[in-house]
């Protein structure tokens, strides 16, 4: 059984920083997809970013390009989004998603319906 838990969500003004964490722990985690989505009030959700665990690849939406991270620290065990310039239409609850599809060019998946196990979420709320 996987199991998927964010950390690190809260409060933050318009052109501030945070960083959102996501540890994955079972089996197949070490080559797997992960995806950070997120749900803003009355939008759909969004599949902000994404990795794929054995060499680090990446993608991004092009509302979050230049602005989020997406990493993974060296044990494999912890993804992090690390959110720069923030913007109150960043407001949103994130979720972390694990073992998704990756395509051909190998990059991994940013469809939610592409992706088995999913975490509770964490709010992330920029004012202006």
């Amino acid at each position: 059984q996987v199991h998927v838990e964010e950390s690190g969500g809260g409060s933050v003004q318009a052109g501030g920083s945070l960083r959102i964490s996501c540890e994955v722990s079972g089996y197949g985690y070490s080559s797997t997809c992960i995806g950070w989505f997120r749900q803003a009030p009355g939008k759909e959700q969004e599949g902000v970013a994404s990795i794929y665990t054995p060499d680090s690849k990446t993608a991004y939406a092009d509302s979050v390009k230049g602005r989020f991270t997406i990493s993974q620290n060296n044990a494999k065990t912890t993804v992090y989004l690390q959110m720069n310039s923030l913007k109150p239409e960043d407001t949103g609850m994130y979720y972390c998603a694990a073992e998704g599809l990756r395509g051909r060019s190998g990059l991994c998946s940013r469809n939610r319906d592409e992706y088995n196990y999913w975490g509770a979420g964490t709010q992330v709320t920029v004012s202006s």
